[in-house]
């Protein structure tokens, strides 16, 4: 395992697949605990403390990163930027070699890669990227955790995201290519993944069988995938520019009429946090097709897996 986790590319194929087998594992026995009434947490984590620095705000990391934690049974520490020096000044690397010497792991979430690779690099103990601007990889591990429960699998499977070529969609296409998923990225002009990192994704899906695309097309995008994956328009930090999106993204709305071009057994799936009538309408989001909130679940699991791993 690396000594950190800043990128869905940190992790080799068959680490990816040990983490994912992991997080199913833990979401069983979770299942099986909760029905019996045995109590949790487990012992993976125990006498371990787990920093968790946020920069930007959050939900679903928040929380699903401190049960985690919790579950496993280590201390979580939940701060904010406010609560550290750095927004007094004091420099990433400092933060990071300090905050190693007091805990057992750092989960950050915070804005450029810069600032947590920083971190990293003066850290000695592991950091989790929990989102940067750049990319989202603990969500792509839900995501594919997700996806292998109802299709069983990655291998000729092709997975289409629809919308902002995001930190999202950047990390879906490391992971994907990692294991043999392949991954389509409709977008509209200007808006692409980042170059780099599709360029990576192709090097990667040449040695495991996946595909990448990159259109304009959202019904090209969509045609014949076996999930169909959107965003917000605007992600944090670009509110400013919600408006002019908006504009530009109607196209790329996913509507039962964009679904219906999915293979049959497709599923919608979505981050989270979702604005209905966006990027989104209600029909599909609430609809038979949505796994979004299983998604969201699989946030703990994988992430329990996760830090079980890097810490073991």
């Amino acid at each position: 395992m690396p000594a950190h986790f800043l990128s869905a590319d940190d992790l080799s194929a068959a680490e990816l697949i040990a983490v994912l087998d992991r997080a199913d594992e833990l979401k069983a026995d979770r299942a099986a605990r909760m029905r019996a009434g045995t109590a949790l947490p487990r012992e993976e984590l125990r006498g371990r403390t787990v920093a968790m620095v946020f920069e930007k705000p959050s939900t679903r990391t928040r929380v699903s990163f401190q049960v985690a934690v919790t579950e496993l049974g280590g201390a979580p520490l939940p701060l904010s930027s406010a609560e550290l020096q750095l927004g007094r000044g004091e420099t990433v690397a400092d933060t990071g070699t300090v905050l190693a010497r007091y805990v057992h792991a750092i989960v950050v979430r915070t804005f450029g890669q810069d600032r947590l690779v920083e971190l990293a690099e003066a850290s000695s103990a592991p950091v989790v990227n929990a989102l940067t601007d750049l990319e989202h990889p603990c969500q792509a591990l839900a995501d594919l955790q997700t996806f292998r429960e109802v299709h069983g699998g990655f291998s000729g499977r092709t997975l289409a995201y629809v919308g902002d070529g995001n930190n999202v969609a950047n990390s879906l296409l490391l992971a994907g290519a990692k294991v043999g998923l392949s991954v389509r990225v409709a977008h509209p002009e200007g808006h692409a993944p980042d170059a780099g990192i599709v360029a990576r994704a192709e090097q990667l899906a040449a040695g495991s069988g996946a595909r990448i695309t990159l259109t304009t097309d959202p019904v090209a995008g969509v045609a014949g995938a076996d999930a169909v994956y959107t965003d917000v328009w605007a992600s944090m930090g670009q509110e400013s520019e919600a408006d002019e999106r908006a504009g530009r993204f109607v196209p790329y709305r996913v509507t039962a009429e964009l679904m219906g071009h999915a293979a049959d057994g497709a599923v919608f799936l979505h981050c989270l946090p979702a604005h209905r009538g966006e990027e989104v309408t209600a029909e599909v989001m609430d609809g038979p097709a949505s796994r979004v909130f299983d998604q969201a679940e699989n946030r703990l699991h994988a992430q329990k897996a996760l830090l079980a791993t890097l810490l073991a």
